[in-house]
C-alpha cells in the first residue's frame, strides 16, 4: 500500500469513530492533546499520522488501534501467534517498513512492531515526538538513533528505552538495512 493511501484508509475510520462517539473534532483533539486544527489535518488523510496519537484516539474512544490502522476487529484475547514474515504492515513513514505483531490481540496494552529502517545520510533524517514510551533491540544491521542532542549507535542485540516525547529518529549505519522490535506503551 502506498503511504497515501494508508493515510487515505485511516482517516475516514479516525472520522467515522469520532462521529460514532458524538464528539466534535475539538472535543476529541482535546482528548488527545493535539489542536483542533491538527486533529482535522490528520481525519483529510492528507498528512502523517503518528502511532502515539492513533493509541491516544483508541485509548480514548475504548477501541482497539488495529480497528483503527486495518478497519478490522482483533479477535483473538488469549494469545496471538505471529509467525515469522507475518504481521500486519503499517505504512506509517514513507521510508520505514513497520509490521504489527501482536494485531489479532484484543484489548492490548502494548504496540510491538517490527521496524526495518534504511540507511541515509543523517542530514535526512528527521525527528519526531509522540507520547508514550518506547523500547527498541536491535535485531540485524547497525541501528543509528538520534534521540534528543545524542547520537547512539545500536548493534544487534543491544536494547534502548526512553521517553517517546524526546524527539528521536533513525537510520541504519555502514550503508545496510537495520532490523529492530520496537514496542510502545
Amino acid at each position: 500500500m502506498h503511504m497515501e493511501q494508508a493515510y487515505k484508509e485511516i482517516a475516514p475510520r479516525l472520522r467515522g469513530l469520532r462521529d460514532a462517539m458524538d464528539l466534535s473534532l475539538s472535543d476529541l483533539a482535546a482528548k488527545t492533546g493535539v489542536t483542533t486544527e491538527q486533529m482535522a489535518a490528520y481525519e483529510s488523510g492528507d498528512i502523517e499520522i503518528p502511532v502515539g496519537f492513533l493509541m491516544k484516539v483508541a485509548q480514548a474512544c475504548h477501541v482497539d488501534l488495529t480497528v483503527l490502522i486495518s478497519g478490522v476487529e482483533p479477535h483473538l484475547k488469549g494469545y496471538s501467534l505471529v509467525r515469522h514474515g507475518e504481521g500486519l504492515s503499517v505504512e506509517r513513514r514513507k521510508d520505514y517498513d513497520y509490521k504489527s505483531l501482536a494485531y489479532r490481540f484484543s484489548g492490548r496494552k502494548m504496540e510491538p512492531f517490527l521496524i526495518t529502517v534504511p540507511p541515509k545520510k543523517r542530514e535526512d533524517m528527521t525527528l519526531i515526538t509522540h507520547s508514550g514510551q518506547e523500547f527498541i533491540h536491535v535485531m540485524q544491521g547497525r541501528l543509528e538513533l538520534l534521540l534528543g542532542e545524542d547520537a547512539l549507535a545500536l548493534d544487534p542485540g543491544d536494547s534502548l528505552y526512553f521517553d517517546s516525547q524526546t524527539p528521536h529518529a533513525l537510520r541504519g549505519l555502514d550503508d545496510h538495512h537495520a532490523v529492530f522490535l520496537d514496542v510502545i506503551l
